[in-house]
């Protein structure tokens, strides 16, 4: 069983990165040839499979410079599961913390989420077939010409559905046309009792010294009072019953068991872990006691992990060995070097990123398919309001943005957002009031909104 992988060359896939991303060739070509080696890894025979393990990536460069976005649309980009998760939220037993297991059973549940919704839509065309029979089957009972039949026929599933040619009356054909209506919506407007089931979970939540953990509950059985599931009946709209009968009936139509199985394997085999503010967990052990311990206490539970260990997760147990780790920090305080030196061994692959320059920034606001620019844009039309920049002006808020950054705490990309929610602050208030206009936004525009903000600095600096 070979999950799916991406085909795509890496220089395609640095393209693909390109449409989100702007700069950093350096980290994309390290990502894109990770995400080709894995490809490369699946034509393999079974034996070399297992000899093959993932290049783990160090990621070093200041905040707000795309190191999170890559480590996504590269996850995006090659249907893989995906888990993002801070440094800092792992500690050594004996502190406030996670274990650092923890974020191996939420890659395992976003894989089963992934491979769920993968599989709805393979049977999603037989679901909305059943879904669409059983509000018919339902809405016949209504009708007089059912009524006036006799009461073991009908058109439920328990039932024939013979020709009556001594009534004239064909269920066949009657049965047809009313799936029909409930397709076009002719009947939305109607109520039916839906079926809904409420499963329940296997593993009971508990609270544990390391945070919120899972215990499993699997040995009891059908004796198990946590699990099973139950189903409540509600009356709904034929509208909003649709949706919710078709999303029941293609989970039944999925095998949980081989679900699970696959969720599990591709986890392993195609599971990216991001790990963030890694230089948080950097400084050295000064020989004492206090945060410093737990720091390193922190990169020697990483170290399992990431060389490969096997974790039990509610979906059954999951081997680390092929996940790829990518790791992230700004190290402005610590070097890499001051990581653990088995840790070190771990992220052989180390790329910087590069801060931000003011044409970058200007770059950001138009180009990417997600630019902040569009983003306002289509949000303000709903109101009916349509804004323009001319070239000049996102040349000055990108010019601001550089100056506040060197002025305050060097965000990176992310002052960007903040100086455009302060330019349209008001905008965005008053335009469900203000009926259809356009509005374009000039050097002078900018100077006279966001000017006095960024020259009090100082002042400004809860604000900006």
């Amino acid at each position: 069983m070979n999950p799916p992988i991406e085909t795509l060359t890496p220089a395609q896939i640095v393209a693909q990165l390109d449409v989100y991303i702007i700069g950093q060739s350096e980290a994309k070509r390290a990502v894109a040839v990770a995400l080709r080696n894995r490809y490369r890894r699946q034509q393999l025979s079974e034996q070399d499979k297992q000899d093959i393990v993932p290049k783990n990536i160090l990621m070093i460069g200041p905040t707000g410079v795309g190191k999170t976005e890559i480590a996504r649309r590269l996850a995006q980009l090659a249907r893989a599961p995906f888990v993002k998760v801070e440094a800092t939220k792992f500690t050594e037993v004996g502190y406030v913390g996670r274990d650092v297991d923890s974020m191996i059973r939420d890659l395992a549940a976003n894989a089963a989420r992934l491979v769920e919704a993968e599989r709805k839509e393979i049977v999603r065309e037989a679901a909305h077939r059943r879904m669409l029979e059983r509000i018919a089957d339902q809405l016949s009972t209504e009708l007089p010409e059912y009524q006036a039949l006799p009461n073991e026929m009908g058109f439920g599933a328990d039932y024939p559905l013979p020709d009556t040619p001594e009534t004239g009356f064909d269920l066949h054909a009657m049965r047809a046309k009313l799936i029909d209506e409930v397709e076009r919506g002719l009947h939305d407007d109607k109520e039916v009792e839906v079926e809904i089931e409420e499963k329940g979970s296997n593993f009971l939540q508990v609270f544990t010294p390391g945070g919120m953990e899972e215990m499993g509950l699997d040995m009891l059985g059908a004796n198990n009072p946590f699990g099973g599931s139950r189903s409540s009946y509600r009356r709904l709209l034929v509208r909003d019953a649709k949706v919710i009968l078709e999303d029941s009936i293609a989970k039944d139509l999925i095998e949980p068991n081989s679900l699970n199985q696959e969720a599990i394997h591709r986890a392993e085999q195609t599971g990216i872990v991001f790990i963030d503010e890694i230089d948080k967990v950097a400084i050295k052990s000064s020989g004492g006691s206090g945060p410093d311990v737990s720091r390193e206490g922190v990169q020697r539970d990483l170290l399992p992990v990431i060389e490969g260990s096997t974790v039990a997760t509610k979906f059954g147990p999951l081997r680390t060995d092929h996940i790829l780790f990518v790791c992230a920090g700004a190290f402005h305080i610590s070097q890499p070097s001051d990581l653990i030196p088995e840790l070190q061994g771990r992220l052989p692959i180390r790329v910087e990123l590069n801060p931000l320059a003011e044409d970058d920034f200007g770059r950001i606001l138009r180009e990417p398919k997600n630019a902040i620019v569009k983003q306002y844009q289509k949000l303000l039309e709903v109101d009916g309001t349509e804004i323009s920049f001319t070239s000049s002006a996102l040349d000055e808020v990108a010019h601001f943005a550089v100056v506040l950054n060197q002025k305050l705490e060097n965000i990176g990309a992310r002052r960007l957002h903040t100086l455009m929610e302060k330019l349209l602050e008001d905008l965005l208030f008053e335009a469900p009031d203000c009926g259809p206009r356009r509005i374009t936004f000039d050097v002078a525009d900018i100077r006279r909104l966001l000017g006095p903000l960024v020259e009090s600095a100082s002042k400004s600096k809860n604000l900006l």
